[in-house]
């Protein structure tokens, strides 16, 4: 059993109906309560949304069917199921990340140290030594490498040392010196290091999953990219001096419409091959050296607001305008800023400081008998036994939180893996242990968006929101869309009392059309069918074409009118040009002819599905005024803003 499932007693759905005082009901649906500012919150966003502009007599009755429709599902179990109950979770704990103040500030400071260090970039050296193979060896080394350091900072020369003791594989070209460098290109570790040394020092030896390393700072200066567009002809790697000199005719008429007044981005859209091309060859913000030679050269020259003249590099041939020089703005930068957050150890920091803060804010304590428990029950490691033998203690409180609220024992033991086996008694608490925090995480963000959904209305309407639509979904699924696809029988019903809601206004190709690689393997297929006797091309015969001929044929079964297929086009309508294939260079119909009005259902399946799903909406619709009571208050009604 999953530790969630012992979080609260409090049903999610009921506590997001649970609103705060002077909130009048304005329906209920099913004996289910619904309150003013629900439905203004929903009414007025569809209102914004809504292209028409409709009554809000309209919106009500379309609102009453929504909820109907809820209820429904409701009813149906489906607000029970695991996969619904996981799936809400999730969007549970995204919905509620925005609305926790820590979380906001602690995601702002690293997201504003990232951009602060952005724009500066920092010139060091480098020197790195191995981890050892355990604890032991790897404080050897941190000691190591201080002796290394005391050698620097007495005069040895950093490049002797580099070249007799570092393990930094870049070595052997650089001897160390890394040059300028800029944030992003490190792990946030490392860059801790990077941006708190000062010019002229040395580090300390610091360790990271890599490595044992030391920094020498030597100059910083504030970031100077380019932010430009290009154009692009390309020519072949081994083009000819006659192929690049039609490419740079091209480019000279380009160059010739932009001193012309011509826009760039409409040019790099239609004339640039470039995967920049379409978003108008914009190639967003760079360093230097980030670019070949000369384009790199030519960019960072350029004035602001400049076009360059057309110019080759081994791609072809480059317009570039420069559109700025500096660095992004924050806001330009910061969805790559929070991306890089997302991904690194920052994030987990994130987190744990949410934890902390959600610990204290609800009055989270472990339960100081079941630490000691776990605590004795380590002292030989971690195995197999381990959840087994505390099985005893399974409904021991693990930790208290909130008013009253408790975890069992039980939560942890279910969370933990019975066949990890972790002999080191160190390493064994921390993986339990962090376990306990892992299930302390779960309960206390439930716990938050349940105190959230009592005082914060925005939050608790955008779940319901959410809610409600998976719920919608999957009734809708289940009554309507799926209902209608698997309804074979009624569909033909459907279509036999209303055929001639589904004429055809010109004829239609019906039928299987055979591609082949070439006419001999067209010819072997003709000769199996004439063999075979086979009259209809049912899927036995096309399963024993595929088997025998595999990727050398393709069989297409299709219902299409002049002008929606190249191949029906040029067999059956006779007009066209034969269609080019990519790898199959002969084809022939196998099955089939023109036909001017549907002969069965299928013909026109698309249509009648869709027609039958009406019917179905509607059908639901009147069972569900009837099985389920709605009363609207008026007079609440009137005060809808």
């Amino acid at each position: 059993m999953k530790a969630k499932f012992w979080i609260c007693a409090l049903l999610v759905g009921t506590a997001i109906l649970a609103l705060a005082k002077g909130d009048p009901v304005l329906m209920t649906i099913n004996g289910k309560d619904i309150k003013l500012s629900e439905f203004e919150y929903l009414y007025h966003k569809n209102s914004q949304q809504q292209v028409e502009k409709e009554t809000l007599e309209q919106y009500v009755d379309r609102f009453v069917l929504y909820k109907l429709k809820v209820a429904d599902a409701e009813a149906a179990g489906i607000d029970t199921t695991e996969i619904f109950k996981k799936e809400f979770e999730g969007y549970q704990k995204d919905l509620a990340a925005p609305y926790m103040t820590e979380d906001t500030t602690y995601r702002w400071h690293f997201i504003n140290e990232a951009y602060q260090r952005y724009l500066k970039e920092i010139d060091i050296d480098h020197f790195m030594l191995p981890l050892g193979n355990n604890e032991q060896e790897t404080m050897q080394a941190m000691a190591r490498m201080d002796s290394i350091r005391n050698c620097v900072l007495a005069g040895e020369q950093w490049e002797d040392l580099v070249a007799r003791f570092s393990s930094d594989p870049s070595k052997a070209r650089n001897s160390g010196h890394y040059g300028f460098v800029s944030s992003g290109m490190f792990p946030y570790d490392f860059e801790n290091i990077l941006y708190s040394t000062p010019v002229g020092s040395v580090s300390a030896p610091f360790k990271t999953r890599f490595g044992i390393h030391m920094l020498r700072v030597n100059d910083i200066r504030d970031r100077n990219d380019v932010h430009a567009k290009h154009i692009l002809k390309m020519f072949p790697k081994d083009a000819t001096d006659e192929q690049k000199a039609v490419c740079k005719q091209k480019m000279d008429s380009i160059y010739k419409l932009l001193q012309q007044g011509a826009d760039f981005e409409e040019l790099a859209k239609a004339e640039s091959q470039d995967n920049t091309a379409q978003r108008g060859g914009d190639l967003s913000w760079f360093r230097r050296g980030r670019m070949v030679q000369p384009f790199d050269s030519i960019a960072f020259s350029l004035p602001d607001g400049a076009i360059s003249e057309p110019f080759a590099t081994q791609f072809g041939y480059h317009i570039i305008k420069k559109v700025a020089h500096g660095a992004p703005s924050l806001s330009e930068l910061r969805p790559a800023l929070e991306n890089a957050i997302s991904r690194d150890e920052r994030a987990s920091l994130i987190q744990q400081r949410r934890l902390d803060d959600m610990k204290s804010k609800y009055n989270y304590r472990l339960n100081p008998e079941a630490e000691q428990y776990l605590t004795n029950a380590l002292a030989a490691g971690y195995d197999s036994t381990f959840v087994a033998q505390n099985a005893k203690i399974s409904q021991l409180p693990l930790f208290t939180f909130g008013d009253k609220k408790s975890l069992p024992v039980a939560a942890l033991l279910s969370k933990l893996n019975p066949k990890a086996k972790i002999l080191d008694v160190v390493k064994a608490k921390d993986y339990v242990f962090s376990t306990v925090d892992a299930v302390a995480e779960d309960a206390l963000t439930e716990y938050n968006g349940l105190e959230l959904v009592k005082t914060n209305d925005e939050y608790r309407n955008l779940l319901n929101e959410y809610r409600d639509g998976m719920l919608l979904f999957e009734i809708s699924n289940r009554r309507v869309w799926k209902a209608a696809n698997k309804d074979t029988v009624g569909l033909e019903q459907y279509f036999e009392h209303n055929r001639g809601k589904y004429m055809w206004d010109e004829p239609h190709f019906k039928g299987i059309i055979l591609s082949a690689k070439n006419d001999s393997i067209l010819n072997l297929v003709k000769a199996d069918l004439a063999a075979q006797g086979a009259v209809k091309i049912t899927d036995a015969v096309a399963d024993g074409i595929h088997y025998t001929y595999g990727s050398d044929v393709r069989m297409e079964r299709m219902v299409v009118k002049k002008g929606e297929n190249a191949l029906a086009d040029y067999l059956a309508f006779h007009d066209g040009k034969k269609p080019e294939r990519k790898g199959y260079e002969s084809f022939m119909i196998l099955e089939g002819g023109v036909i001017d009005q549907p002969q069965e259902m299928s013909d026109v399946r698309g249509a009648v599905t869709s027609d039958y799903q009406d019917v179905l909406e509607q059908q639901w619709k009147e069972e569900l005024l009837k099985k389920y009571p709605v009363k609207i208050n008026k007079k609440v009604l009137k005060q809808v803003k």
